[in-house]
């Protein structure tokens, strides 16, 4: 018998994240163990008149390509990938694996090659989202290792996951619709805004905003959601900056990363753990030492760090910076293979400056 909570969560990312429309190319990307969601989101979609297509991720698979790949096969880009990336309308990611470290051993050289070669296929991607020609969305099935991380039992972890995505409510869609307008009042705000400081313990950051637009993250790329962000001016980032919780990219987790910023780039970087893939991946191409994305969590329900980066940059009461790729919707210009999210907690003391003015202290903001 399938969960009601999952045709339910199907319903919202088909037609309120993805507003699917009749003929729609839809690829669904997820791992087996989300079955229950992909069939769900499947069903839905064929009922809303799509064309759906499903593509199962295998955590051995990818393990045996990165253990045994020589350097032509990394750098390899697919034929199949480019075309899909150029011709589907739709695109859902549903995140969850039987094991999350599964990538933890991997030489991080050999995942840097075969990031620099989908670099092309990211940017276009990413360019035709911002035309408005694709539209895309992520969210999380709950399983045993995602909850194994976020040290809860899989039945906390599950409602976890569903109550982040307003399942509970009556009307998921109209909820997060209200979402929309209040976080729509925090944007125009920012929007007028020309420069951010961040202070916290460790951190003292500064850089320009000034020209590009700040994004309402409602639930529509990200279910769940609650955030709002844009890409600083790409030269503009000075100073340094500590981050509260590990790190986790791709499989790995580095923890008590610090990075020091001059003219934009990263110049400095430290870690107490997994400083090798830290330096790796700074190392993937130009872009990835320079900022793509500052963020304000703003869902409040989240509070408990789980080692997921979708839910923990939306700690409410945190801000976060993603290393390279910048969306080109906010007027970001940074290219990259890589966009990595570095969530540090404001709650305890963090502020932020505007303009050389106090708009948010302690994880709150204060604007009237």
């Amino acid at each position: 018998m399938r969960d009601i909570r999952y045709e339910k969560l199907a319903e919202v990312l088909v037609h309120y994240c993805l507003d699917m429309q009749k003929n729609d190319l839809f690829r669904i990307n997820g791992a087996a163990v989300a079955e229950p969601l992909i069939a769900a989101v499947y069903g839905e979609a064929l009922r809303a008149g799509a064309h759906p297509f499903v593509r199962v991720a295998s955590p051995t698979v990818a393990e045996i390509f990165f253990k045994t790949a020589r350097k032509h096969q990394l750098t390899h880009v697919s034929e199949i990938e480019e075309f899909a990336v150029e011709k589907v309308d739709k695109v859902l990611s549903i995140r969850g694996n039987d094991n999350t470290k599964f990538m933890a051993n991997v030489d991080p050289e050999k995942q840097m090659y075969a990031n620099k070669a989908q670099k092309g296929l990211f940017a276009r991607f990413m360019d035709r989202a911002a035309a408005g020609e694709l539209m895309w969305s992520l969210t999380q099935f709950p399983c045993n290792s995602a909850a194994q991380d976020a040290e809860m039992s899989l039945e906390e972890y599950e409602d976890f996951v569903l109550r982040a995505c307003l399942v509970h409510k009556a009307d998921p869609v109209a909820a997060w619709r209200g979402i929309h307008r209040k976080q729509a009042k925090l944007v125009n705000h920012m929007n007028r805004r020309k420069t951010l400081r961040i202070v916290s313990e460790g951190t003292d950051l500064t850089m320009k905003i000034g020209g590009r637009k700040w994004i309402n993250s409602d639930g529509k790329k990200n279910m769940p959601s609650g955030e709002i962000f844009t890409s600083p001016i790409e030269d503009s980032v000075e100073g340094t900056i500590s981050f509260s919780f590990p790190a986790c990219y791709r499989g790995r987790e580095v923890h008590g990363v610090k990075l020091t910023f001059k003219k934009g780039k990263v110049v400095k970087a430290s870690a107490g753990k997994g400083k090798e893939f830290l330096d790796a991946s700074l190392d993937a191409d130009e872009g990835a030492r320079f900022v793509g994305e500052m963020a304000v969590g703003t869902n409040y329900a989240i509070q408990k760090f789980t080692k997921n980066t979708l839910f923990d940059e939306k700690i409410g009461g945190t801000i976060h910076l993603a290393l390279g790729a910048s969306y080109p919707d906010t007027g970001g210009r940074n290219k990259s293979s890589i966009h990595w999210d570095m969530v540090n907690d404001m709650r305890d003391g963090g502020t932020m400056y505007a303009d050389g003015k106090v708009i948010y202290k302690d994880g709150q903001f204060t604007l009237k």
